[in-house]
């Protein structure tokens, strides 16, 4: 079990307000993975949507500010995209290789995180168990990213790395955490 920090960067025609970051850690244990991020900046420099009565599955997610998670099992095309909304909205997709065959994965019935908004930060926190998506031990690569809707009504995207020349989270290129 090990620990790892990161930092996302945003992409770089971002125009971005002064002091806002993004940083985070996933740590694995057999098949749970945590994952916390931390969206520093004053409040009213965002846009969440608002809180939903329920956790529930909802589409496109990716519209607003959402905060995402890419797992492929090393040596494989295919991976998941988790996607968490402050509003406690959620979707887990599968993918059989890069954006084909995307389809909502049925094995997870709910996505326990949790969202506390300060002041002046978001916490997101994910404990997710990956039993029924991968074999035991099995390594992943991880890309962990986030849109951010800023006051002003622009999104701005943050990764772990930018390959290519706009913002693209299905790059395996940019699955560089090892869990």
């Amino acid at each position: 079990m090990r620990r790892t920090g990161f930092v996302l960067r945003p992409f770089a025609a971002a125009d971005l307000p002064p002091a806002v970051g993004i940083t985070g850690s996933a740590e694995r244990s057999a098949d749970t993975l945590s994952v916390r991020y931390e969206l520093r900046g004053q409040r009213p420099q965002f846009i969440f949507t608002a809180a939903a009565e329920m956790p529930a599955r909802r589409d496109r997610l990716w519209e607003e500010t959402c905060f995402e998670l890419f797992l492929g099992p090393e040596h494989s095309d295919r991976y998941w995209e988790f996607n968490l909304s402050p509003s406690g909205l959620w979707n887990v997709y599968c993918f059989e290789s890069y954006r084909r065959g995307m389809r909502e994965e049925q094995a997870l019935t709910a996505l326990p995180f949790a969202a506390d908004v300060r002041r002046d930060s978001l916490v997101v926190s994910l404990e997710a168990d990956l039993s029924a998506l991968i074999g035991r031990g099995e390594k992943l690569q991880a890309g962990v990213a986030a849109v951010v809707r800023l006051a002003d009504g622009s999104l701005t995207y943050w990764a772990l790395a930018h390959p290519g020349p706009k913002p693209d989270f299905h790059r395996r290129d940019s699955f560089l955490l090892e869990v």
